[in-house]
């Protein structure tokens, strides 16, 4: 009797596994640590500055679905990925359908980072020509698209593997784009209740006072969202446009940002839930 043969893995492919094992494990820990300082509200590293960057986006109303951090859900992606990587390279015989998983979930991981990059660039960014910078965010980003590429040109398939992998693909897209606008239609009802606060400030003759460059005054806006243009904002720096700084001299304005809500004045940042019951908004 012949001998049968243990399934083995090419070197090349098991470079490639191992790989995306180190950047799933890389991504694991940068989405935990991003996690747990949302949870505990504390300001990640190398963001110093509050409302500015990587801290402006992680303290908006779009880093949390259904009251849960977005980076947590991130954390369990890549955690399912190193351990599917693990698997491919400790049982070889299951490493084509670890890499086919692998191929699953960073699809659906690629569809949904696509997603907050977007948010970034045109929903939390003042402009696309001016786009916040998150180091966390470009750098799963980053992680989530090479293990993509890895998994998929790394690895030799055949024809029916490709077109298998093309029409699982497509499926995959196609749900992680529906799920994805569930996130959205989720976290735009939170920017619900601050459409009805901004109206309900702006009928109640309310009034921000900031600078433009005042970091907490941006992370503010933030918590507003698309509503803060219906914001009642004064600019008091004199140097922009349409500024007003004798007004916040008269109003005796010594802090930014500070709300004058029923004739009395409100200095630092304030939720919108804060917001709400000094001003006696009950939307």
């Amino acid at each position: 009797m012949s001998a049968v043969t243990k399934p083995t893995i090419k070197p090349d492919q098991s470079q490639v596994i191992l790989g995306i094992l180190l950047l799933a494990l890389v991504g694991f820990g940068l989405t935990s640590y991003l996690s747990i300082s949302h949870v505990t509200n504390q300001a990640p590293a190398f963001c110093p500055e509050a409302g500015i960057g990587c801290d402006l986006v992680l303290h908006s109303s779009y880093a949390a679905v259904w009251g849960l951090p977005v980076s947590g859900f991130g954390a369990l992606n890549y955690l399912a990925i190193a351990l599917l990587a693990a698997l491919g390279l400790v049982k070889p015989k299951l490493a084509g359908t670890a890499r086919f998983l692998i191929f699953g979930l960073s699809t659906a991981a690629s569809v949904f980072t696509g997603y907050l990059v977007w948010v970034i660039l045109f929903v939390l960014s003042s402009s696309p020509s001016q786009p916040i910078f998150c180091v966390y965010c470009f750098s799963s980003a980053v992680l989530i698209g090479t293990i993509w590429s890895l998994n998929l040109v790394g690895n030799q398939q055949k024809s029916t593997d490709w077109a298998n992998l093309i029409f699982t693909g497509f499926l995959v897209t196609v749900i992680s784009l529906t799920a994805t606008a569930g996130v959205y239609a989720n976290q735009s009802q939170g920017q619900g209740l601050a459409g009805g606060l901004a109206f309900h400030l702006q009928q109640q003759g309310a009034r921000m006072y900031g600078a433009y460059w005042c970091p907490h005054c941006q992370e503010q806006k933030a918590m507003f969202g698309k509503a803060i243009g219906q914001v009642p904002y004064v600019e008091c720096d004199p140097r922009p446009q349409n500024a007003q700084p004798l007004l916040c001299q008269a109003k005796q304005i010594h802090s930014y940002p500070t709300w004058e809500i029923g004739g009395k004045l409100y200095e630092g940042v304030r939720s919108l839930p804060e917001l709400a019951q000094i001003s006696g908004f009950g939307g």
